[in-house]
């Protein structure tokens, strides 16, 4: 962690007339990380994303992007980033080379298109205009134009947001490339696998706020539990009900399903079976998995990562 930070910014802030979008964040990326954004959307990341990438004024803080600022370097730092953002809108009639040979005419420096189609896995669609490519092939093509300079910095913006299974993976694995080559990743997602994958930290984002900050074993581990067990049963129980299972570090309602934090599946089953029996109700739905991030954003906010 001593080495100079690619991304930073102190006390950032972009408050609107009937919002603070973004609150009061301090963010340090380092070379060669991948760092994550994560939250539901509306907590602020693409506000903070926007305003770290100089296409959004912050109402006030600092921002310094490898070392410099919006202000007196704007020229240089567009040389040196590559953006792909949340919606991006391409020329339709274009065919998919055409269109990275536009972009690449921008830069002084930069792989030739030819190479991005084949690492992006685009070669077949050479000549296919973007109007007829899939959802999953215009992130790739998105994501080929903020490669094209050869970036130092490359921010990506939801850039999984509505894709398929496969389309998710094949973008990961670009990701995953462009940093064995030593680039450094901001990224925004609310996939908390996604995050998990491929964030060496995250930063939990809500209500413009960072509430959390660490690596994703960190994170999790904030939850003093490796097991969820949740719930449903008729009638609900209590929350004091619980207090006598053994490893038990607390509860979260979410509806009419609860999500209790554990240390053993093994013990704490059989004594929730009983303590439903006891109170002489009915288990309608009982599952179990390992603690993720999305159940340490629950327990911090009561609220799950894809709410709206």
């Amino acid at each position: 962690m001593n080495a100079n930070p690619v991304i930073s910014c102190i006390d950032l802030r972009k408050h609107y007339p009937d919002v603070k979008a973004v609150d009061g964040i301090d963010l340090d990326v380092l070379p060669g990380e991948c760092f994550g954004l994560l939250g539901p959307n509306g907590a602020g990341k693409t506000t903070t994303i926007e305003i770290l990438e100089g296409i959004n004024q912050p109402t006030s803080g600092e921002v310094r992007i490898l070392g410099m600022n919006w202000r007196d370097h704007e020229l240089e730092l567009r040389e040196r980033i590559g953006v792909s953002l949340q919606e991006t809108q391409l020329a339709e009639k274009l065919t998919v080379y055409e269109t990275l040979r536009l972009f690449r005419s921008f830069y002084a420096n930069g792989p030739h298109p030819d190479d991005l189609l084949r690492s992006l896995s685009l070669d077949e669609k050479r000549n296919a205009r973007v109007v007829n490519l899939s959802g999953g092939q215009k992130q790739r093509l998105a994501v080929a134009c903020a490669l094209v300079g050869e970036p130092d910095v490359l921010f990506l913006d939801e850039p999984t947001t509505g894709l398929d299974p496969q389309s998710r993976l094949q973008l990961w694995d670009v990701v995953q490339g462009y940093r064995k080559r030593g680039g450094t990743v901001l990224l925004t997602t609310h996939y908390m696998e996604e995050a998990e994958r491929l964030c060496d930290r995250i930063a939990i984002i809500d209500h413009g706020k960072r509430i959390a900050l660490g690596t994703p074993q960190q994170l999790i581990a904030k939850l003093d539990a490796p097991h969820i067990i949740e719930f449903v049963s008729m009638p609900a129980l209590e929350e004091s009900a619980f207090a006598t299972l053994s490893g038990f570090h607390g509860a979260t309602l979410r509806g009419d399903r609860w999500q209790l934090r554990v240390d053993s599946l093994a013990h704490s089953v059989p004594q929730l079976l009983s303590i439903v029996e006891t109170r002489g109700a009915k288990l309608e739905t009982l599952s179990t998995h390992a603690a993720t991030l999305e159940d340490l954003f629950v327990a911090l906010t009561g609220r799950e990562l894809r709410d709206v």
